[in-house]
């Protein structure tokens, strides 16, 4: 999961940086929980996706990862 209060620091200054201002209506809270559900959903979809690619190496390339060696 990820920490909510760093995204949070890490929302506030990218937002003051490009000088992006909250609509009315909309909340830092509810802003940064929402952001940080997009940035989980998004990463588990890259976790998934490494995933697949990372097994489809197959074993002796993860062996030889394991051993130092690259291609």
């Amino acid at each position: 999961m990820i920490d909510r209060e760093l995204v949070k620091e890490f929302l506030k200054e990218e937002m003051e940086y490009d000088e992006i201002e909250l609509p009315e209506g909309i909340s830092f809270d509810e802003l940064a929980d929402l952001f940080c559900k997009y940035v989980e959903d998004d990463f588990y979809e890259w976790l998934k996706d490494n995933y697949r690619s990372f097994f489809r190496n197959g074993w002796d390339w993860i062996k030889e990862r394991l051993a130092g060696k690259e291609r």
